[in-house]
């Protein structure tokens, strides 16, 4: 994947500031878009009609939650490359092209969570079989604590199998429609409020966003 010009731009803007200043460049979600995703294996699994963020990756949870407040400058997914019979039967079943943006959202009581602001949507399509890294024309506010999310109104083959207990992502359905995964539940409207009843075990959501901290004066 080579460096994006917009976020080089940033990295370079950063390095212009005082030290004093505190500005730092987080990546919310690590390592999550450097695992690799299972499809095209047979069956070949995808992220559908969701918005979903992992609850625990090997076991260290809050691994999507904000450490500070900032602005989210760009995010990035790793993409399978499912064969032109599984594409064609997703898009058939799912609404169309793979497609999936990032949602910023304030987490509630009862599992509940508020959309706060969202990226554009991007056709994943072109990029399939690749690491890729979508700037951002207009950052996203993000306050400590909130929940950096994944929106699929359609499909991404995002998803990573086979892995230990320790991970765990949560989607935007249900308690008893878990298993529906053709039905739209994802979160696509400012100030949208849903439940996060599902839970989806030994498996991780291959994506990550960019953040850059809001700078704080010297005491």
């Amino acid at each position: 994947m080579k460096p994006n010009l917009l976020v080089l731009a940033v990295l370079a803007a950063l390095m212009a500031l005082p030290a004093s200043a505190g500005a730092r460049i987080i990546e919310i979600g690590g390592a999550s878009s450097t695992v690799k995703p299972s499809c095209p294996a047979s069956p070949c699994e995808v992220v559908s009609r969701t918005t979903a963020f992992q609850l625990a990756a090997s076991g260290r949870r809050n691994f999507f939650v904000a450490p500070r407040d900032g602005r989210i400058v760009a995010w990035t997914i790793a993409l399978g490359k499912p064969r032109k019979v599984q594409t064609e039967f997703f898009e058939e079943n799912l609404g169309g092209a793979a497609q999936a943006g990032v949602t910023v959202m304030k987490q509630g009581d009862r599992s509940y969570a508020r959309v706060l602001a969202r990226s554009p949507l991007q056709t994943l399509t072109p990029y399939f079989g690749q690491t890729v890294q979508f700037p951002l024309t207009t950052s996203l506010a993000v306050e400590k604590g909130n929940l950096v999310a994944l929106t699929v109104p359609t499909w991404a083959p995002s998803l990573a199998l086979g892995l230990g207990k320790g991970n765990v992502w949560k989607a935007s359905r249900e308690r008893d429609s878990c298993d529906d995964t053709q039905t739209q539940s994802a979160q696509t409207d400012i100030n949208d409020l849903q439940q996060y009843k599902c839970k989806y075990r030994t498996a991780r959501l291959a994506y990550s966003a960019t953040m850059i901290t809001t700078p704080t004066p010297p005491d």
